[in-house]
């Protein structure tokens, strides 16, 4: 039980990494739930600061 609950939080973070990347608002978070919610946003901002260090355009 315990590795899917963290897989689920691993592929939150990795989709708000994408969505952070492809330049999304954090308002389009699709999670409801608050540790999956967190994690997205967590991975969003992750995105953002790489953006802006230039690690993508």
């Amino acid at each position: 039980m315990k590795r899917q609950k963290r897989d689920r939080l691993d592929r939150a973070f990795s989709n708000g990494y994408q969505a952070g990347i492809s330049g999304r608002s954090r308002d389009n978070c699709p999670y409801q739930n608050t540790d999956a919610k967190s994690e997205w946003l967590g991975g969003w901002r992750e995105a953002i600061q790489d953006r802006h260090m230039g690690l993508f355009r």
